[in-house]
Formats: C-alpha cells, structure tokens, sequence
C-alpha cells in the first residue's frame, strides 16, 4: 500500500520559513518524480514545484521561485519543500503527489494529472 505522508505544515508569520517534508513507503521511491502542489480555500490545486527522480531537473511556479527550494532523499524515500520569505499568499494545504517516471531521470510535471499518489495534505498559514 503506497503512502505518502506530509509534515512540517503550520503558522507561521510573513517573511518567516518552513520546511515541508513527505516521507513515501509502499513505492520504489527512486523510480518517481516527486510534486508539491497546494490548494487555497476557493481555489484550484495549484503547482508549486517538481523534482525528477535523480534530482537533475526541478520546475517551480513563478510565484515561489527563488523562495521555495525542493529536494529529495532517495535513500530515506523523503522529498522535502524548503520555503523561505512566505507571505500570506502562500497560505494554502500542501501535498506532495508522486508520478512514476522510470526510466527517464529528467521527467517531472507540472500538471497535477500525471501524478498517480497523493497525500493527505499539510496546512500552511501566513497571517496577513
């Protein structure tokens, strides 16, 4: 049974930072490329940021770019979410998702479509 699991979600106030982690069993975690996505109340899902399953290719959306870093343990089957300078906006429930990619190690997708598991989401909140 896949899981994917979310921590490090919480309040925190603008300009503070957050580490947002997502440990995965069940799944040949070095065979996935792995996604973070949020969702704001009233809102879609939205991308946030995409890792392949080496680590050689990340993708960011435009509004956390060069705030927000991911990174992945492949050993410890862990993708992390570095979130650095947040502002209210950011306010939102954090999932990681993970789409299987194998073999190619420069894939990873924005479009929250591709990906086969989800967690159940860790929620984030910068008060204005």
């Amino acid at each position: 049974q896949v899981q994917l699991v979310e921590s490090g979600g919480g309040l925190v106030q603008a300009g503070g930072s957050l580490r947002l982690s997502c440990a995965a069993s069940g799944l040949s975690f070095s065979m996935y490329a792995m996604g973070w996505f949020r969702q704001a109340p009233g809102k879609e899902r939205e991308f946030v940021a995409a890792i392949s399953r080496s680590s050689a290719i990340t993708y960011y959306a435009d509004s956390v770019k060069g705030r927000f870093t991911i990174s992945r343990d492949n050993a410890g089957g862990t993708v992390y979410l570095q979130m650095n300078s947040l502002k209210p906006e950011d306010t939102a429930v954090y999932y990681c998702a993970a789409d299987m990619t194998w073999p190619s190690e420069v894939r990873a997708d924005r479009r929250p479509s591709e990906y086969k598991y989800w967690g159940q989401g860790t929620q984030v909140t910068v008060p204005s």
